[in-house]
């Protein structure tokens, strides 16, 4: 039996170091500040939670070493008591008057300022008429050049979110009964979520029958019923980071055909995870993979049946974020990146297989977060069940 585990959440310190890092390399290239919105980069740097709006609230991080925080008037008492990383001032602004005009006066005339690469086109183009398209820089490369190699404490929170997620997950397939309908599922999965990690689902898919060779779902709320392939994608967060594990199975007794799809998902998970070496580039688990299902006769490419999409996404404070494990990627593997890793294989308008598990690349190699599906027959077999 294991018990939760839920790490400390990350300290004051390591987002300072954060900030300090992203200093660093707004100075290597020439810019006097970046400009945060309500975004999970503002999260990842300052602590500071806050969903966007039409109604502009972020931080201003300045090369100098200043932070200012910009908010509505009205939100101050709010995001004052929200803030983890202290700054130099809380600017406000009326709802008659523009925050990017209170950015601009912020910074020094003629200075070139990047934009969090997650705003809404809204915040880009109140800043371009405030500032100049010319002084506005895109952040997101430096952003993602630091948010990509995660901590000891990132990796620990991730690890504790994705090992409920996956009790979660043997949870689900011990409940389920002939007729229960995915919406019902979708319920149990988020109420269990709930009961050990404090959070619900971040997001649920519930696949039943042919609507497993949908890659995120279909739109029938079915029932169960004998022989009916399961697929289940689902996720919750610790201290915002997150979980994202899908195992598919079968209610009853598999066809042959969903044997040899599952084996051979099975196969393909499992080259995309020895491929996934220190130095080489991201692209190379990908083609791995598909390298398995294409010698047995399915793709190639995106055709089906076959593999329809990447091998596997970044993972974070984000479910997806970059980089991602797939063709064209040449971002080079180093330790402290997150993946998952589902070469999902669909066989159209019959089912599909996704087996999804994330691993994160350490001083050796790779390291999975959870074990992979123990078989289409007991997939959680070895999977130590929760106090």
């Amino acid at each position: 039996m294991s018990a939760v585990n839920t790490p400390p959440p990350i300290a004051l310190a390591e987002r300072q170091q954060r900030l300090a890092g992203l200093r660093a390399l707004m100075d290597d290239a020439g810019l006097a500040a970046v400009i945060l919105g309500s975004t999970k980069s503002l999260r990842y740097f300052t602590g500071l939670v806050w969903g966007a709006s039409e109604r502009f609230t972020g931080a201003i991080v300045h090369a100098d070493g200043r932070l200012d925080y910009v908010c509505p008037g009205f939100e101050l008492t709010k995001v004052a008591g929200s803030i983890q990383v202290p700054g130099n001032e809380i600017v406000t602004w009326e709802e008659e008057e523009s925050p990017y005009a209170f950015i601009a006066s912020r910074l020094r005339s003629g200075t070139r300022v990047a934009l969090d690469d997650q705003v809404a086109l809204f915040v880009y183009l109140g800043l371009a008429k405030a500032l100049g398209t010319d002084r506005l820089a895109d952040a997101g490369l430096l952003i993602n050049t630091l948010r990509r190699r995660k901590s000891v404490a990132e990796i620990a929170l991730m690890q504790s979110a994705k090992d409920i997620t996956l009790e979660v997950h043997r949870r689900t397939w011990k409940s389920l009964a002939k007729g229960v309908k995915t919406s019902e599922v979708t319920r149990f999965i988020d109420q269990q979520h709930r009961t050990l990690a404090g959070y619900g689902n971040t997001f649920c898919i519930v696949s039943f029958g042919s609507d497993s060779a949908l890659p995120h779902g279909g739109e029938q709320d079915r029932a169960l019923v004998e022989g009916d392939v399961v697929l289940i994608d689902t996720g919750t967060q610790i201290d915002g980071y997150q979980s994202d594990i899908t195992r598919t199975y079968v209610f009853g007794e598999p066809t042959r055909q969903v044997r040899e799809i599952w084996t051979l998902e099975k196969e393909a998970q499992a080259a995309a995870f020895e491929a996934a070496r220190l130095g080489t580039p991201c692209e190379s688990v990908d083609a791995a993979a598909r390298a398995v299902i294409t010698r047995a006769g399915l793709g190639p490419d995106y055709r089906l049946p076959g593999l329809p999409h990447r091998t596997g996404h970044g993972i974070g404070l984000d479910i997806h974020e970059p980089p991602n494990l797939v063709r064209g990627d040449r971002t080079v593997l180093a330790p402290g990146m997150c993946f998952s890793n589902e070469p999902m294989i669909v066989v159209p308008d019959t089912f599909g297989i996704r087996l999804e598990d994330h691993f994160h690349m350490t001083e050796r190699g790779p390291r999975w977060f959870t074990q992979p599906s123990h078989s289409l027959e007991q997939p959680f077999a070895g999977v130590p069940e929760f106090v």
